[in-house]
């Protein structure tokens, strides 16, 4: 049997609904798994349940990150959080590294998880970390803007083969501080951290830059989704 995949959904607060980009999807289609979404809800035993029946977890893109997950007040008025997701996400997670599953995370879902397993972030990169990559691009969002430098005697180097890495970029904050466990696996032009992993655990990986959107025409994007659901096998 193929692998299941939760993939937890997005929401679209102009029309109070979930959603997902079809490339999550595809992506872990594409990859030998199953992917289903995630149920939208707070409640803890219907969402444990679904941790239960899955193989693995996909945490989505979306809002800003809640600022007090990772202990800190709301920057400015560019930071749009939406709680509900953060709290699903949380009991989530919480469930998935107790029983061990393997977890993936993309662009808010990095951040995200970053917070979650006690690292920070930054809240507003145009005022915390100004610089001149772009990494707030505009449509197309298959085609790469910047580099990254994927940094030796880590799991992406082994997979990907390369040291540096073309990337598409559409983001508002960024991983700060790593959580305890986690370690850099890839480093932008101007010293984001733009993927991770856990030292701790079978499989749980953070990417900054969006494999869903070009797996179609990267391969790295196309091994990343192996990787991560053989990992879920």
């Amino acid at each position: 049997m193929k692998p299941v995949i939760g993939i937890t959904p997005m929401f679209d607060t102009d029309n109070n609904m979930v959603w997902l980009h079809p490339g999550y999807f595809g992506g872990v289609v594409e990859a030998g798994g199953n992917p289903i979404m995630t149920p939208w809800t707070l409640d803890k035993e219907t969402l444990i349940e679904c941790v239960n029946k899955c193989d693995g977890i996909l945490f989505s893109a979306g809002h800003d990150v809640l600022p007090e997950l990772y202990g800190e007040k709301q920057l400015n008025d560019s930071v749009i959080t939406l709680r509900m997701k953060d709290e699903m996400e949380k009991i989530v997670l919480d469930e998935a590294l107790k029983q061990n599953k393997a977890i993936f995370g993309i662009c808010r879902g990095e951040q995200f998880m970053n917070a979650g397993m006690g690292g920070t972030l930054y809240q507003d990169l145009a005022t915390q970390h100004p610089s001149d990559t772009n990494h707030r691009q505009k449509p197309p969002y298959d085609e790469p803007v910047h580099k990254v430098t994927i940094l030796k005697d880590t799991p992406l180097y082994e997979l990907a083969g390369v040291e540096v890495l073309l990337v598409n970029s559409t983001h508002h904050q960024a991983v700060k501080d790593l959580g305890p466990t986690l370690k850099a696996m890839a480093i932008s032009e101007d010293d984001l951290i733009e993927a991770f992993y856990d030292t701790t655990r079978k499989f749980v990986w953070g990417v900054q830059w969006h494999p869903e959107y070009d797996y179609e025409k990267s391969e790295v994007s196309r091994k990343i989704f192996k990787k991560f659901v053989d990992a879920c096998k």
